[in-house]
């Protein structure tokens, strides 16, 4: 038996060591399996044309005819001269540079792909290579088809000296024009992503997918070791550490990689209104028309664990909900989940808070109170909304922000204040629906919109009844009594205008029949989603300044106004 841990040819060896576990892989076996290690799942390094071929429907694609400029600006020699090196790396891999431009579908979605490949000099960021990044993110722009960009690199390339560095500049703003033309970006991190490529276009993607064990960072590990001194954990700057660290919005294995691509990609497309009818008596916009019920009562209901929670909402009321992680600052905040979904074959961007039911579950999700990372992820997703022309649903469950120091230090208050000020710039339609508790801030930081709901057994204050009853009377023995004096019951609720409407909660309430909730949630959503898709970017803008402007104003317009007129 014949071992090499170089990549197979058509007249190479049968057998190749995986360069991790280091057991001999039939070569076929190990291209059947996508290049990916059946012993210890390494993701193997792939070619451009690999990738390309991996991704596209049929392995078919086109490649771009780009022309780019000179080869060697600075005449650049070391104990190579720079042409030469390139001859040699045009040789080996078939490239003219470090990527490939293709015009590509994958599942049936047109998509412009630049897929860069290691073997070409380290995958280096050299002016060619940069000038191709851009002219693929032109063409992307120009044909307003989404662009993925596939990274595997060392860095910048040293014998173009500043000039490549430049190519760092050039790409981002590449990327910045499709931010503007609202045209999605899809990066695939691959092993190695590192320095100048990292630190631009890698990272500047709508939404940032790794292949498991990739590793990304501006710095490398040995330079940051020796710099600090200290060692570093083993899973260090790898996707497993990214996706903790809310830089990557999911760790996707390489077999699954199409149909995850194709999902995203589905959701950019857009599509119509809701397929499904609207029901008239979705949402209850007459408080007369609601049972009375205790207050206090109603604060105990809504906190109970057997309410579906947020994932149970995206499980049961939508379909195809993808999520994706991270505020691409510092972590992944588990209190609040969001990503794309499809609420009766409309396409939408669903946020919301997450509890958790079981105590182990609960513990880790800060029992639904967000950080500053969890408004910043809702709010990066709110922009991705905004800027695919995608509804913008939350599903608020909460008793209120994070309240711990961390929280603070990391700034808490500005992070909900950015919220409230970008959800009321939105220009895409926003649904808020309260499904169980809404506290304070922490519950407002997810719902400035143009309709407020809340299901019928939901409550929404600006704080707590024992919190209130321990500062207004001094015992928190009080809060049946604050709960009544606070008025956050659903009935109440709509009748203050605080909520546009109730959606009604099955016999027993939400608990007791599931698929019952996810059918009137589903209804509620429907109606209020089909009476603001006659308005323009402009009018959903006036529209939410006009709801929220209205509260505590006087004369025609105000919330007392509203109420009447409800």
């Amino acid at each position: 038996m014949t071992a090499t841990t170089d990549r197979p040819t058509a007249t190479g060896p049968d057998w190749v060591l995986c360069a991790d576990c280091r057991l001999p892989i039939y070569a076929k076996r190990l291209a059947r399996n996508l290049r990916v290690c059946p012993e210890c799942h390494r993701h193997q390094p792939l070619t451009a044309h690999e990738r390309i071929r991996q991704l596209a429907d049929d392995g078919r694609f086109a490649p771009l005819e780009l022309a780019v400029g000179g080869n060697d600006p600075l005449g650049f020699v070391d104990t190579t001269p720079y042409t030469e090196r390139l001859a040699r790396a045009r040789a080996r891999t078939g490239l003219d540079e470090a990527v490939l431009c293709a015009r590509a579908a994958i599942e049936g979605n047109p998509v412009v792909i630049a897929a860069m490949d290691f073997g070409f000099l380290g995958g280096s960021l050299g002016t060619a290579t940069g000038e191709l990044i851009t002219l693929a993110a032109e063409t992307a722009l120009a044909e307003r088809t989404p662009l993925l960009v596939v990274s595997a690199s060392g860095g910048a390339r040293m014998q173009e000296g500043a000039l490549s560095l430049m190519q760092m500049a050039k790409t981002s703003a590449a990327l910045g024009r499709l931010d503007r033309a609202g045209v999605l970006t899809i990066s695939l991190v691959t092993d190695p992503t590192f320095g100048g490529v990292a630190a631009s276009f890698a990272t500047l993607a709508d939404v940032i997918v790794a292949e498991p064990g990739a590793r990304l960072g501006f710095a490398g590990r040995r330079v940051i070791e020796q710099t600090i001194r200290q060692v570093l954990p083993d899973d260090f700057q790898t996707a497993e550490f990214l996706l903790e660290h809310g830089i990557v919005d999911m760790i996707v294995p390489r077999p699954r990689l199409r149909a995850e691509l194709g999902r995203l990609l589905r959701a950019a497309a857009g599509g119509g209104p809701a397929t499904a009818g609207a029901t008239a008596d979705a949402v209850v916009t007459d408080p007369d028309l609601l049972a009375e019920r205790d207050p206090w009562e109603q604060v105990r209901g809504a906190r109970d664990l057997s309410r579906p929670t947020t994932l149970d909402h995206l499980a049961a009321t939508f379909e195809d909900f993808q999520e994706l992680h991270g505020d691409r600052m510092s972590a992944d905040c588990p209190a609040v989940v969001g990503g794309t979904a499809r609420l009766s074959g409309r396409p939408v961007v669903v946020i919301g808070t997450q509890k958790g039911r079981t105590p182990a579950d609960l513990a880790r999700r800060n029992y639904g109170m967000a950080t500053p990372a969890g408004y910043r992820k809702a709010a990066r997703l709110m922009r991705l909304a905004d800027k695919l022309g995608l509804p913008v649903v939350t599903l608020v469950d909460t008793p209120g922000a994070h309240p711990g120091a961390d929280a603070e230090e990391r700034g808490q208050a500005v992070a909900i204040a950015e919220n409230l000020r970008l959800m009321a710039s939105l220009r895409v339609p926003v649904v808020s629906v309260v499904t169980g508790e809404g506290g304070s801030g922490g519950a407002l930081g997810l719902a400035v919109a143009n309709r407020v709901l809340v299901f019928s057994g939901g409550v929404y204050s600006v704080i707590s009844p024992e919190g209130c009853a321990a500062i207004v009377w001094k015992d928190p023995a009080a809060a049946p009594r604050a709960a009544r004096a606070l008025r956050l019951d659903s009935r109440e609720l709509l009748r203050l205008g605080v909520v546009d409407g109730v959606v009604p909660e099955p016999p027993g309430g939400v608990g007791a029949d599931p698929p019952a909730t996810a059918d009137l949630l589903r209804g509620a959503l429907d109606r209020v989603l089909a009476e603001l898709d006659p308005l323009d970017e402009r009018e959903l803008v006036a529209d939410r300044h006009a709801r929220f402007r209205r509260f505590g104003a006087a004369g025609p317009g105000s919330a007392d106004d509203h109420r009447s007129a409800g």
